[in-house]
């Protein structure tokens, strides 16, 4: 599994890189702020969720600490999408929310 960090994840958004990401926290959680333009999908819902998201695409996923976010990440893979595990998740990001 692929993995980057927070700092990292961060770095591609200030240069202007188009990222997909996906966070995976409930509601309540990302209630609390979400990095910006991340969609939303609860990680009990990503098997629900595959006619959204496109396997041509790269996407990065992110949680709270890290763990649902690699879940969803080995779920993911081994239904042939490409994505990339946020390690550390939102406890690691120092970049904006909203």
């Amino acid at each position: 599994m692929k993995n980057i960090t927070a700092d990292e994840l961060h770095g591609k958004l200030k240069d202007g890189e188009k990222v997909t990401i996906i966070d995976v926290r409930e509601e309540s959680e990302v209630a609390t702020g979400k990095i910006p333009g991340a969609k939303h999908i609860p990680s009990a819902d990503i098997p629900y969720s595959l006619d959204k998201l496109d396997k041509n695409e790269h996407y990065y996923i992110v949680c709270h600490a890290g763990g649902r976010s690699s879940a969803a990440c080995e779920f993911l893979i081994n239904q042939g999408y490409d994505v990339t595990n946020m390690t550390g998740g939102m406890l690691a990001w120092k970049g904006e929310k909203e």
